[in-house]
């Protein structure tokens, strides 16, 4: 039975309305009426006109008003890369010994990078790193050379997206804490990404057919994209 918080909420519901990102976000943070800091978070149905199983959408996007976020970063790569990784503030460094602890079931990070050289010996764990998510990526920017890079930018506020089966395609844009000013630009980095991954899709029409906006513990609010995507 919803509460009488929740309740009170919905006499604010935008039904048959939907509003830009800057008329919605006040009243998103207004509604966070809860004791913590609750995430604000996107979610988007892809167009049902398509064949959703055709459309696999999975990048990353810089988040430039950050994330909030502390994410566990552990790289794995030769002994020549590894000062790299240390001064990009990765939190486990390894080689073989790293490749072998994870074997063992170790997984206390977040994100796995790993050089080029040393994904085959890696890509073996596929059946314990893939369906945590963990398995490094090209696409993603985590099987590189350049480990500082990919750190730094794993630190410094970075997202995954990808759709589901049923083509839902879910982000956080940041936290109620977050300046609307910061969540506007984390906004915009993300409707850029999809706009870019459209590019690169054959489909019929746009690509986003609803988009909704929400914080964790408030109400789903439809949310009128800035561009057609």
């Amino acid at each position: 039975m919803p509460s009488k918080r929740y309740k009170k909420l919905l006499d604010n519901l935008n039904e048959n309305n939907p509003e830009t990102i800057d008329k919605l976000l006040p009243i998103i943070k207004k509604n966070c009426t809860s004791k913590f800091d609750e995430a604000i978070d996107l979610s988007f149905q892809i167009n049902n006109k398509q064949k959703k199983s055709e459309i696999n959408i999975r990048t990353v996007i810089n988040m430039p008003g950050g994330t909030g976020k502390k994410v566990k970063i552990a790289v794995v790569c030769d002994e020549a890369k590894s000062k790299d990784a240390k001064d990009a503030g990765a939190d486990t460094i390894g080689g073989d010994d790293l490749i072998e602890k994870i074997k063992g079931g170790y997984l206390d990070f977040e994100k796995l990078i790993c050089t080029p050289s040393m994904m085959v010996k890696l890509s073996k764990l596929g059946k314990v790193l893939g369906p945590k998510g963990l398995m490094p990526n090209p696409k993603l920017g985590t099987v590189t050379d350049d480990v500082k890079k990919a750190v730094k930018d794993a630190k410094s506020g970075q997202i995954e997206i990808r759709n589901d089966k049923d083509g839902n395609i879910g982000a956080t844009l940041g936290k109620k804490s977050f300046s609307e000013e910061n969540l506007i630009k984390n906004f915009n980095a993300i409707i850029d990404t999809l706009e870019k991954e459209k590019s690169n899709i054959t489909i019929k029409g746009d690509l986003i057919k609803s988009s909704f906006i929400t914080s964790t513990m408030g109400i789903s609010y439809k949310l009128k994209l800035n561009k057609n995507i």
